[in-house]
């Protein structure tokens, strides 16, 4: 079910914390409560090429409007979340370089949150914090371990196992998009080779369908230059070329996930980011993947599900974070 923002009623308080996102193609703000709601959710492109100087501002900026457009939140605020994509350093409150932000290299995000709003900052990971959020407010409440997977511009993930949130040693774990699906295949963003997100994300269906076209191999309706949504859809109508290219991405996508299964043996996978708007002709065939090659019972019983809270994921799981850190 989508998950739908909600107004506090005049005179409502809860602890709340004010939640900022920094996407690859968008930034966000809201203001998250304590039952996992968000408010005055407000979102407006990134423009990677302003660089960090401008758009942080304008993060800033966004984080204040959100707070105005929900004021009976507002006045619950303890604390910042900032959720990024990495790497990153969280116990430093650094953003290292991250990969889809090209010239944000050791930027103290944290330090310039806190001395903007005048409250203590927080930062992790966008993908883990998503896995958090889905774990608490999400298609996984009530699982006791869960695996998140993003399937968007890139492909990232995060884990809850035990009731508790898997950083890694230095806070980047759940780079699940750079598993090698390929050896030797398609170049990554990251400089290796034969990644997952080199053949299943949403940035690469596009140009591995831009590239099918150019060679005139198979028939096709699609013109050049094509995204994930263009071959999702003519997918489902039929067309060769691009349900060529669906067949291979859902194939690795639903490998990776049975191997993901098999490693952490969660109770629930959820997958989310804009490639799963593709609903049913993505989830279908990944669960039909994970249920033939998971191994042990409870493998086998695993739950694959699509993300429950939209958009809005990466924001409330900076909410939650920034509230477990004040509360």
């Amino acid at each position: 079910m989508p998950f739908t923002p909600r107004r506090l009623e005049r005179g409502d308080t809860m602890d709340a914390a004010l939640a900022l996102d920094i996407g690859g193609t968008k930034l966000a703000a809201g203001v998250v409560t304590a039952d996992g709601r968000i408010h005055g959710f407000t979102v407006e492109p990134t423009r990677r090429e302003e660089g960090p100087d401008v758009i942080i501002p304008r993060l800033f900026e966004l984080g204040r409007r959100a707070m105005a457009a929900a004021p009976e939140a507002a006045g619950g605020i303890r604390g910042v979340g900032i959720s990024c994509g990495g790497p990153l350093d969280a116990a430093a409150g650094v953003l290292t370089g991250p990969l889809h932000l090209p010239g944000w290299i050791d930027i103290p995000i944290v330090d310039r949150a806190r001395d903007e709003f005048g409250l203590p900052a927080f930062l992790e990971n966008d993908a883990t914090l998503a896995a958090l959020a889905e774990y608490r407010h999400g298609a996984a409440a009530g699982s006791g371990s869960s695996i998140y997977l993003t399937i968007s511009t890139g492909i990232g993930g995060g884990a809850v196992i035990d009731g508790r949130l898997h950083r890694g040693a230095a806070g980047n774990g759940g780079e699940f998009g750079h598993i090698t699906v390929v050896r030797g295949g398609r170049e990554c963003l990251c400089g290796r080779r034969g990644c997952l997100e080199a053949y299943a994300s949403g940035t690469f269906i596009g140009r591995r369908a831009d590239e099918l076209i150019e060679r005139g191999e198979l028939e096709t309706h699609l013109t050049a230059p094509t995204t994930a949504e263009h071959v999702a859809r003519a997918a489902a109508e039929g067309d060769p070329l691009a349900s060529v290219i669906w067949e291979e991405t859902v194939e690795l996508l639903g490998q990776a996930v049975t191997d993901f299964v098999n490693i952490l043996e969660p109770e629930v996978v959820v997958l989310g980011g804009g490639v799963t708007r593709s609903g049913s002709q993505l989830l279908d065939p990944v669960r039909r993947i994970v249920a033939g090659g998971a191994m042990g019972p409870a493998a086998r019983a695993v739950r694959v599900e699509l993300a429950g809270l939209g958009d809005a994921v990466c924001a409330v799981g900076a909410g939650v974070l920034a509230l477990d850190a004040t509360v």
